[in-house]
């Protein structure tokens, strides 16, 4: 169900005559305006209806990390994250000669890291029991599901260093390793249907206790199996690497990226349609990327400048929004930027936005004044409004913010709606002309 504010707009109107005003914009003035009286208003009261909606699932096959980590989040719930992956063998060849020595996953940071590192994390490697096939044949995402077994291949409780490029080395079961290489070396798998057939895939699993962080590590990340051949005085070590399936269609590889008891206000997100208003949530609203959580924008009343006495048009609009306070810290951090999309009455991602010079549209972090607790994401809309104002038809769609790396980071944000703090704040500068008699 779809909630509406009922939401009374009160415009506070600075007027200024000033030259410097209407030269310091990007608007350029047509025969109408260099024969008018011109004033220019800005406008700070202006309302935005703020909401959260959470996508019914988010595609993370196309992920450019693995993400493997658990940790409990005071708003969001318990975050876990597991990676699921096939194999390809660098070679299908042994020689006939070589004996098996052991088997590794070597396991590459990717330098992001989310939350506590300071706690051990542990992680568990096991193998599938199906194949990696996609329910809807098309993408795997974060609820997809996919069976394993219960015995762990191999474990490592360990001390996260997400900014080294030291590997994590974890070896595997013997038995496991031996068969591998028993069968290569026998020659009973030569392709990659034989070996998929015999291997479904790995999953990389995180302690079920674990409190500590989600960890990013590179898609490079391999299994590798060492044997050696005997010479006349001494063995000659040989490997062979299994990397990481990035090629196939549909992508046999996905994070499966879970938040479990968030609090009662995200509990109600329930269907992909739902808007929760910031006026139901003590005026804030969430961003979680990997859950899909996001915050909504609509500018209902953004047409209450044609109130305004006179003809005009819009120079400048920035909104300002103030992360919640409380929310973020060293370990819950702040990414520097926000990506926009845009989203039906349905919900459905429609596109991104894009600002007036055809980049990308971003709410950026501003942390002049942090030490004052004064920061806030600043994101110009005055392409995104002047559109709106263009059209007599209302507009069903809506903004929303993500990270741009929504479906490979587990960033998460509170945001503050209220205006009447330091919160949200549309700042539209508008100028208005009335022609010569």
């Amino acid at each position: 169900m779809k909630n509406a504010l009922a939401i009374f707009t009160c415009l506070s109107l600075l007027i200024s005559c000033s030259n410097d005003a209407i030269n310091s914009s990007d608007f350029e003035a047509g025969d109408t305006f260099t024969n008018s009286d011109i004033r220019v208003v800005q406008l700070d009261t202006m309302t935005v209806d703020f909401s959260t909606m959470k996508f019914d699932s988010i595609d993370t096959s196309q992920s450019s990390r693995m993400l493997v980590g658990k940790y409990n989040d005071p708003v969001f719930g318990t975050i876990k994250t597991a990676s699921f992956l096939e194999l390809i063998p660098s070679s299908y060849y042994i020689d006939t000669d070589a004996e098996y020595d052991s088997i590794t996953f070597l396991l590459r940071p990717d330098h992001y890291y989310y939350n506590d590192t300071l706690q051990l994390n542990t992680i568990h490697i096991r193998q599938l029991n199906e194949n990696l096939k996609p329910a809807d044949g098309v993408n795997f995402y974060n609820t997809s599901i996919i069976g394993f077994n219960d015995e762990d291949l191999g474990n490592l409780t360990y001390a996260p260093r997400p900014l080294v490029t030291d590997s994590l080395e974890i070896k595997l079961a013997d038995t496991f390793g031996e068969a591998l290489f028993d069968n290569l070396q026998q020659k009973k798998i030569t392709t990659y249907d034989e070996f998929k057939n015999y291997l479904y895939g790995l999953t990389v699993q995180p302690g079920d206790t674990d409190n500590g962080s989600v960890i990013g590590f590179s898609l490079t990340s391999n299994v590798r199996l060492y044997y050696s051949i005997a010479g006349e005085n001494d063995h000659t070590q040989y490997s062979t690497d299994f990397t990481i399936n990035a090629t196939s269609s549909p992508l046999p590889f996905f994070n499966q990226i879970s938040a479990e008891d968030p609090n009662e206000y995200l509990k109600t997100l329930t269907d992909q349609e739902v808007n929760l208003y910031s006026s139901q949530t003590e005026n804030q609203s969430f961003i979680q990327s990997g859950i899909g959580i996001a915050t909504r924008l609509e500018f209902p009343h953004i047409k209450s400048v044609f109130d305004i006495q006179g003809q005009g048009t819009l120079l400048d609009a920035s909104l300002r929004i103030a992360p919640t306070i409380s929310s973020y810290n060293d370990l819950l951090t702040l990414r520097d930027t926000l990506s926009v999309f845009i989203v039906d009455q349905n919900n459905e991602l429609t596109g991104q936005l894009y600002s007036t010079d055809g980049s990308a549209a971003q709410a950026i972090l501003n942390r002049n004044n942090q030490e004052f607790n004064d920061i806030y994401y600043e994101l110009p809309l005055s392409g995104y409004l002047e559109g709106l104002l263009s059209v007599d038809q209302e507009s069903s769609d809506a903004l929303i913010l993500l990270p741009s790396n929504y479906n490979s980071t587990v960033d998460r944000f509170v945001l503050n709606t209220d205006i009447h703090t330091q919160g949200t704040t549309l700042e539209l500068t508008y100028a208005i002309y009335d022609e010569d008699e």
